[in-house]
């Protein structure tokens, strides 16, 4: 299980402090994926990078019993001087037991890149396709308990979006996912519940698709949210 105590996130834009979260607190138990639903900016993409220990809190804190996975298809953490070659051995170096391991990490990378000669040239002269496919590629390589997955889905052509979601099925069959996707119907298939953000409150669905329209009517009909929000 992942629990989220009493967490508080802001940020400081043009010397105002905005509150994405106050005093959350949050259980995501093990054995069930989840679907974030949200409007832009509502803190979908916080939460996660939170849970994936990208971003801290201000206050509170997150604990787990399982294994997680930094966020799918990260770019950021990918240093731009070095090769997709000498990105993924750093990270492999830090999750593998001994070099042979280290190898197979690196080597299926390298495969499921399938960028040529660009795998051993600086990662800041790829393309943002090439990025996509390196970055899906090494999270794929490791195994773990929940994949955090945000939007990946949407990126690169249509045959790497198939290679993804073949390999994201693969890691369905053995993980959670905790998963922000704008395609709202596809959420279905890969998710039991939903969590619906709504000024900085969750609220669970436990049919996706009732989530989606709940999340659906606050994005469009007026005064929906209001009326949402006092029925809470």
């Amino acid at each position: 299980m992942i629990q989220l105590h009493s967490i508080t996130k802001s940020y400081v834009h043009k010397g105002v402090k905005n509150y994405i979260f106050r005093d959350l607190s949050l259980a995501l138990p093990k054995g069930q994926s989840v679907a974030l639903l949200g409007r832009n900016g509502a803190g979908k993409s916080t939460l996660i990078n939170l849970i994936g220990g990208i971003d801290e809190p201000d206050h509170g804190s997150i604990t787990s019993d399982c294994t997680v996975s930094w966020p799918v298809g990260l770019v950021g953490g990918f240093q731009g001087s070095l090769s997709a070659r000498e990105n993924a051995r750093f990270v492999a170096m830090i999750y593998c037991d001994d070099e042979d391991e280290i190898v197979e990490k690196i080597n299926f990378v390298q495969d499921f890149a399938d960028i040529g000669m660009y795998f051993e040239r600086p990662f800041k002269t790829y393309s943002s396709g090439m990025k996509a496919r390196v970055t899906f590629g090494l999270s794929m390589a490791f195994d773990f308990q929940v994949y955090l997955i945000d939007e990946i889905t949407s990126v690169g052509d249509e045959a790497f979006r198939m290679k993804c979601r073949e390999h994201l099925m693969r890691k369905r069959m053995q993980s959670d996912f905790i998963m922000v996707d704008h395609n709202l119907l596809g959420l279905e298939a890969d998710c039991d519940y939903a969590l619906v953000l709504v000024d900085g409150r969750f609220y669970r669905y436990d049919d996706v698709l009732e989530g989606v329209e709940i999340h659906k009517r606050i994005l469009v009909e007026p005064g929906f949210k209001e009326h949402f929000l006092a029925q809470q």
